[in-house]
């Protein structure tokens, strides 16, 4: 497969995934935007890999994980900033109206990327584990502290809702 073809075949995906760890839709294209230069740099490795899309997965994943524990990740403009306007994919609206979205906002980068690899990207433990570098056992701790943490912000919000 050339590159041009991962592109046009796979480019979606990405951008998908980026948004669904990251929560936000610019973030996701530059995710992907970012995971396909890398890859475009190596393609003749990245080809030769056995999934070459698992390859490029793990490359956006660490990015979002390197760019979470990057100082500028928690900056925000202060100023309003009129949005960019770029066609939306329709799974957006869909995530966006998830309740369970917002919780997920909550979570560290890396609860968040094994939920969303997890539920969303329908992946066993031990390609998530690959893709992340740790061992099976971590990525269940992992998956299981993050659902802990959803079941308590869940409780949480149906005492302010019965408060008000």
């Amino acid at each position: 497969m050339e590159f041009e073809e991962y592109v046009s075949a796979r480019g979606q995906d990405l951008v998908r995934l980026g948004f669904t760890v990251s929560g936000d839709y610019q973030r996701a294209e530059d995710l992907a935007q970012t995971a396909l230069m890398q890859a475009f740099r190596s393609w003749r490795k990245v080809r030769g890999a056995d999934d070459p899309h698992h390859y490029v997965r793990r490359i956006l994943v660490n990015e979002y994980l390197a760019m979470t524990r990057r100082r500028s990740f928690t900056e925000a403009p202060t100023a309003d900033v009129e949005p960019h306007r770029t066609v939306p994919d329709p799974a957006t609206d869909i995530v966006n109206s998830d309740d369970l979205w917002h919780a997920l906002q909550e979570l560290s980068g890396r609860e968040r990327v094994v939920l969303v690899l997890r539920y969303y990207q329908d992946l066993d433990d031990h390609t998530i584990a690959d893709l992340l570098g740790i061992k099976p056992s971590s990525v269940r701790s992992t998956a299981s502290r993050a659902l802990a943490t959803l079941r308590r912000t869940r409780q949480s919000h149906r005492v302010d809702e019965r408060l008000s």
